[in-house]
């Protein structure tokens, strides 16, 4: 029988234990407390979490990291494009001297919650009012959250260079559980390009468990392109969501690349609250060996004259398991709606498995929807070609999946984030 959450010494003491809180955070830990009153574990019994085994989660004991910060080397971790605008924490715990933030322009804020309370920001009003705060996951980054990475752009604001959010977790012989958090407030017509990051700096088969949330609130008219990078260790745990409100003529571009974790799920989730909205999706998955990977997004319209297109590809090896279930709701409302969603896969092995599920549901009669996914295998045909033009087969399938890889690695702003991702693609098959 999976453990309920109300039953506080069996959840508590198996799965999370907390730092103590934060003063200022008490009312929303003490909410999400509330909603974990009524909540179990999901199983594969559940729709949403049918293809995804949580076992290897409750079969684990973690506890709360130290709250000393332990030393990290950062040489390679970083992309040296965000010099001056760079947010670390490391095992969930602000780290202000791994950081970089000089010179930021005037009315562009990014720093800690005590930072930036300090710099009077209306924190309060942004964090925890999205939607779905009852999730069980969401409300277990709640109940735990103790700090937040903060991203605020007053309005009319153009940062022309990235601002990096590093998360690293290291740890010794101990499993330790952490819950990053992430707010973003880009106030009207600002714009910005971040690149968020979660990343292990220790011995890749020690166990951990990261449980984090992005908060995105775009006002009119703003702009943002967030990419977002999990290379985690492979025996840990990562488990997150990102979820964006869309003021009206707003755009957002969301690039999600999964690499790391023995199971990982990212939650995306889309709310249209104003017309005439942009909405770009592009997510690239690639495992191997025994690792699974659950992508679930939601694209929620609730005005005229939106447009979204999402393309999500995955590449898996050996056993490895990749999700994707992605759903638009179109309702009546959002007449002149122009949705587009694909997923792509690519296998490369027989036992490799993949489960997809696009998903449109439409109530509007204007409107211009589709939807489509497809399967496939490395054809023999093209890798003949190839070894006819005098390229080993090895090379010859490194070269096809790239070619499979590049055109959502190609959507990256960022130059060393899209080199580093294609060495990546060619090292992902031995």
């Amino acid at each position: 029988m999976t453990p309920t959450i109300n039953n506080r010494d069996t959840y508590l003491s198996k799965l999370l234990t907390t730092p103590p809180p934060n003063p200022q955070l008490q009312e929303l830990r003490t909410q999400a407390a509330g909603y974990l009153q009524e909540q179990t574990i999901p199983t594969t019994n559940d729709e949403e979490w049918r293809f995804t085994n949580l076992t290897p989660l409750l079969s684990q004991t973690f506890t709360a990291p130290p709250v000393a910060v332990p030393a990290v080397d950062l040489d390679g971790l970083v992309i040296p494009e965000a010099s001056e605008a760079r947010l670390v924490f490391v095992n969930g715990i602000y780290a202000p001297l791994l950081s970089s933030l000089a010179n930021l322009p005037v009315g562009v804020f990014i720093g800690n919650l005590a930072a930036a309370n300090a710099a009077g920001l209306a924190v309060n009003n942004y964090l925890g009012k999205q939607p779905g705060g009852e999730e069980v996951f969401t409300a277990i980054n709640t109940a735990g959250m103790n700090d937040a990475a903060v991203v605020w752009l007053a309005p009319d604001l153009t940062v022309a260079s990235p601002i990096e959010l590093l998360f690293i977790t290291t740890i010794d012989n101990t499993a330790i559980s952490t819950y990053p958090r992430a707010l973003v407030v880009l106030e009207q017509r600002s714009s910005a390009t971040i690149v968020q990051k979660y990343l292990s700096t220790s011995d890749p088969s020690l166990a951990y468990f990261n449980n984090s949330v992005t908060e995105i609130c775009l006002g009119e008219a703003a702009k943002i392109n967030l990419t977002r990078i999990q290379t985690e260790a492979l025996a840990a745990i990562h488990i997150s969501k990102t979820v964006v409100s869309q003021s009206e003529h707003s755009v957002y571009t969301g690039n999600s690349i999964d690499l790391g974790a023995k199971l990982s799920r990212h939650n995306w989730e889309i709310f249209q609250t104003g017309a005439q909205t942009e909405t770009y999706l592009n997510g690239l998955t690639m495992v191997n060996g025994e690792q699974e990977s659950d992508t679930h997004s939601t694209i929620a319209l609730a005005k005229p004259h939106g447009i979204t297109n999402q393309l999500h590809k995955c590449i898996v090896d050996d056993r490895a398991h990749a999700i994707f279930n992605g759903k638009v709701f179109v309702p009546q409302a959002a007449q002149q709606t122009n949705a587009g969603q694909l997923n792509r896969n690519l296998l490369l092995s027989a036992k490799a498995r993949i489960d997809t599920k696009p998903q449109l549901e439409i109530t509007a009669d204007n409107v211009k929807c589709s939807h489509g996914a497809t399967v496939s295998q490395l054809e023999d045909d093209e890798i003949f070609y190839l070894q006819s033009r005098g390229l080993d087969i090895e090379t010859a399938k490194i070269l096809l999946i790239n070619a499979f890889a590049v055109e959502i690695i190609d959507r990256i702003p960022v130059a060393s984030v899209r080199e580093r991702l294609a060495t990546a693609v060619k090292t992902f098959k031995s």
